[in-house]
């Protein structure tokens, strides 16, 4: 039930933003605004292309879908759910949310609250986010209106840990709003809130939680640089050293998405700014944003082994989202391999039956085959993403896909089973 008496409005219908809003929309109207136009009309036809809620979710929760900021008057307590990406320069791009705080402020009333879930580096709700509210709606932080922040967890596949399932952090501008924030949120997260001491602190737990990730797949990446040249199976050493109690179970592969590819880049910005140049936190970066072209030298490598002339040589790839069984290509970095291999003259065909190809091609200016009967025979195939799709395939759907069904296999995260690998079929995996 609605026990704290706010209206609710949220901005951003996205991966993040459309959760938040339906698990509100169970208990009471909430205003759900996105400046997509098609994106309102989707979901006003019960469409969801992220998959992340089902039809029957979107049908129970009493939504008011908009694409008018007008609509944001008729709520008090605004909660901002846009993307925080990175620029090319690696460098935050707030762009998407200095646009939000501007729309929320033309809209603010005596008495809202803003809370923010984007994730931002330590500061940047209060020196950034702050000034457009006031400044938009000529009203005073802190005597009109108050702001707070609980960062969003969403991860994105999973259907065990949901927002409603995960310990929310909340944090206030002042101890009165923090208490309506927690209220807020503990209306509807099952798990129960965790009260930050301020909104910088809530900032950095968030950035913090992905950095962490980060780093240690980095360590598990450069572990696989250093047993590939070794020749050992990366996958047995950490079977191995898994027998251990205290050993964190981490895997290689490669790291994009809306998280942990693009957080640690927030922590490092501000950090430069304050005067300090972060070593561990870049050394883990530039190692994980360095895997796609490895693979694809290993792939190269692998294909000169078998005699094959590289310029020329077709390569198939499975799967381009930035991870399995879900349609985000948000900062997928398979497209490092498939740029990488393109410089080599060699032929590239995509296949992924999870995402969009209109998306793709806007995004990434790349021509993904639209039905899986376009594919023609490779001389290699890179399973870059093992969506369930493929997997439930097996190996005789791999070595359909290449010329006698003999050649190169790369399995970048090692889901195929090795003991059953085709005769003629070189396999290779991180």
């Amino acid at each position: 039930m609605n026990t704290h008496n706010r209206n609710i409005s949220v901005i951003g219908l996205g991966y993040v933003g459309l959760p938040v809003a339906v698990e509100f929309g169970k208990i009471n109207k909430v205003i759900g605004f996105d400046i997509s136009a098609s994106r309102i009309a989707e979901l006003k036809n019960g469409i969801e292309r992220t998959h992340e809620v089902t039809a029957n979710e979107l049908e129970l929760a009493n939504i008011l879908y908009t694409s008018d900021a007008t609509d944001l008057k008729n709520a008090d307590f605004h909660i901002v759910a846009v993307p925080t990406p990175v620029n090319n320069a690696k460098q935050p791009d707030l762009t998407p949310i200095i646009s939000a705080s501007k729309t929320v402020g033309q809209q603010l009333k005596k008495g809202d609250i803003v809370v923010y879930e984007s994730t931002v580096y330590p500061g940047a709700t209060e020196e950034e986010c702050i000034p457009v509210l006031e400044r938009e709606s000529g009203l005073v932080w802190g005597i009109d209106f108050n702001v707070g922040y609980s960062p969003e967890r969403i991860n994105p596949g999973d259907k065990v840990h949901t927002f409603k399932t995960i310990t929310k952090v909340v944090s206030g501008d002042n101890p009165e709003t923090l208490a309506i924030v927690a209220a807020v949120y503990e209306s509807v997260v099952t798990a129960g809130v965790h009260k930050a001491a301020t909104i910088k602190v809530a900032e950095a737990a968030k950035v913090i939680e992905n950095t962490q990730r980060d780093l240690n797949i980095s360590l598990m990446n450069e572990l696989a640089l250093i047993f590939n040249k070794m020749n050992i199976d990366t996958r047995d050493v950490l079977a191995a050293a898994s027998s251990k109690w205290n050993f964190l179970p981490f895997d290689p592969g490669l790291v994009g998405g809306h998280c942990i590819g693009v957080d640690p880049y927030y922590l490092t910005y501000k950090a430069t700014i304050l005067g300090y140049t972060p070593q561990v936190i870049l050394s883990g970066r530039s190692i994980n944003d360095s895997m796609g072209q490895f693979i694809a030298a290993q792939t190269i490598k692998e294909l000169i082994k078998a005699g094959k002339c590289v310029k020329g040589s077709k390569v198939t790839v499975l799967g381009f989202t930035f991870k399995e069984n879900v349609p985000d290509v948000r900062n997928t970095r398979v497209i490092d391999i498939i740029r990488e291999l393109e410089e080599y003259g060699i032929e590239v065909q995509v296949y992924d039956p999870m995402s969009d190809t209109h998306e793709i091609q806007d995004e990434y200016n790349l021509t993904v085959m639209e039905n899986e009967n376009q594919i023609q025979l490779a001389h290699a195939v890179i399973l870059a993403v093992p969506h369930q799709y493929f997997l439930d395939k097996n190996w005789s759907y791999i070595a359909s896909l290449l010329e006698n069904n003999s050649g190169i296999v790369i399995d970048v995260k090692a889901k195929l089973d090795r003991s059953k690998t085709p005769d003629g079929i070189t396999l290779w995996r991180l």
